[in-house]
């Protein structure tokens, strides 16, 4: 099986500055690996920006949940150029699956589980952080199980990573604008039950999809 046929598909990636972006990082001594550890410092900023969230008010609040959102799609570009620096960009190295994986079982935690701390009035929001990271982490697991078994890369959602980083971004900025309407941090708490309802029916898809097409092959 291909390289490339385990390669998320993302329409982003056809964009003509995405590919100079990359072309520019691939000319410079910059490598697919440090990209990728990139991606979770932006992450880690992600979480720290939400935690601190959680510690403010009015403003401030607003303020953090901007950066959030901020740091999160700067993630996604780190996970976004890693790939096109590696693949398009001739960096690929014997040890970049690690380095293309690992970083996004550690940002997706990161990000998540800070969205507990960002609510501290919400009770449930913690355990319901922990809960979405940790299906995040089942998501990629299944994908990755899959793949070990002979299965072409399963990234279908309703909530692979994409489309949980997008939730989170959206639900950030949302959020910030919540002295509009005297809100308390309602946005982020319904993001979190999506994300956990979203993630968790991701997880029995793949592992459907997985089951049968290994029935069809014995």
């Amino acid at each position: 099986m291909s390289e490339a046929s385990n390669r998320r598909p993302l329409k982003i990636r056809d964009q003509r500055i995405m590919n100079r972006i990359a072309a520019w990082l691939s000319q410079r001594q910059v490598t697919p690996n440090q990209i990728s550890v990139l991606s979770v410092l932006f992450a880690a900023a992600g979480g720290a920006a939400l935690i601190a969230a959680g510690y403010s008010s009015g403003g401030l609040w607003s303020l953090w949940l901007v950066l959030a959102a901020l740091m999160i799609q700067c993630r996604l570009l780190c996970n976004l150029f890693d790939g096109m620096v590696a693949m398009e960009g001739g960096k690929q190295t014997p040890a970049g699956e690690l380095f293309n994986d690992v970083p996004d079982r550690i940002a997706d935690p990161l990000l998540i589980v800070a969205c507990g701390f960002a609510l501290p009035e919400y009770p449930s929001a913690m355990w319901l952080a922990w809960l979405g990271a940790l299906l995040a982490v089942m998501t990629a697991y299944i994908r990755v199980l899959g793949v070990s078994l002979g299965l072409p890369a399963d990234f279908r959602g309703p909530m692979a990573k994409q489309q949980r980083m997008a939730l989170l971004t959206l639900a950030c900025l949302a959020s910030a604008l919540e002295f509009l309407w005297d809100g308390n941090g309602q946005i982020l708490w319904v993001a979190l039950i999506v994300l956990v309802a979203g993630s968790a029916l991701t997880c029995v898809r793949r592992l459907l999809s997985a089951y049968q097409q290994l029935n069809q092959g014995a």
